[in-house]
């Protein structure tokens, strides 16, 4: 499907691979996507690459997100990247540190 948010972010992502930021990227089930907040990203960074480099990228994504893909069902790379609201909720909720009762 042509979906303009999804495509930015794929060229957003073939430039930082051509830069060498990132190994390897991949978007499962690209031809079912209609939406960006639909998406799911993944991505293994270069062995020298800068974490933060990548991440700033895309930070003025609205919901923009990642965590380590500890899953491994869609995707072996190494990082989870999405743009929906309520994943990036449950990202924040699970690297708040615990409150001091």
């Amino acid at each position: 499907m042509y979906v303009p948010e999804i495509i930015s972010m794929k060229e957003k992502l073939e430039g930082m691979k051509k830069d060498g930021l990132i190994a390897e990227w991949e978007l499962p089930y690209e031809n079912l996507l209609t939406r960006l907040t639909a998406a799911i990203f993944f991505v293994t960074p270069s062995n020298d690459a800068e974490g933060d480099k990548i991440w700033n990228v895309f930070s003025d994504t609205k919901d923009f997100s990642y965590r380590i893909n500890t899953e491994k069902k869609l995707s072996g790379l190494m990082y989870r990247v999405t743009f929906n609201e309520e994943e990036k909720k449950a990202t924040e909720a699970k690297q708040a540190p615990a409150s001091m009762s």
